[in-house]
């Protein structure tokens, strides 16, 4: 009887992460929702606030020769007018704008 109550439990931990992993927003999702009012949806900072405060394009040599731990960094801390988004995104979220910003940098 113990061992029926417990595989349960673990039959339900795992249907209930695996219902929460798929709820979870994708990196492509997370650009669209934090990033590309500035960046633009394809990176390139053709947007009017882009224009306006300069942003430089995701797909060009000078942001994607930057590491991606100084990547990881900017998205956390901000840098000159870009907010930061620690506390707002998790590592793991960062991460995944990371590995898009790298994606992104692959089109052109």
């Amino acid at each position: 009887m113990k061992n029926r109550i417990a595989l349960s439990l673990l039959l339900t931990i795992a249907l209930a992460a695996v219902a929460v992993a798929q709820n979870a927003p994708t990196a492509k999702d997370l650009f669209a929702s934090k990033c590309a009012m500035c960046h633009g949806p394809d990176g390139s900072a053709q947007t009017t606030m882009g224009k306006n405060l300069k942003i430089r394009d995701f797909h060009s040599a000078d942001v994607q020769k930057q590491s991606d731990t100084d990547l990881k960094t900017v998205i956390t801390k901000g840098k000159g007018k870009m907010p930061a988004f620690a506390g707002k995104l998790t590592g793991e979220q960062i991460d995944q704008l990371v590995g898009h910003l790298r994606e992104i940098g692959k089109q052109k």
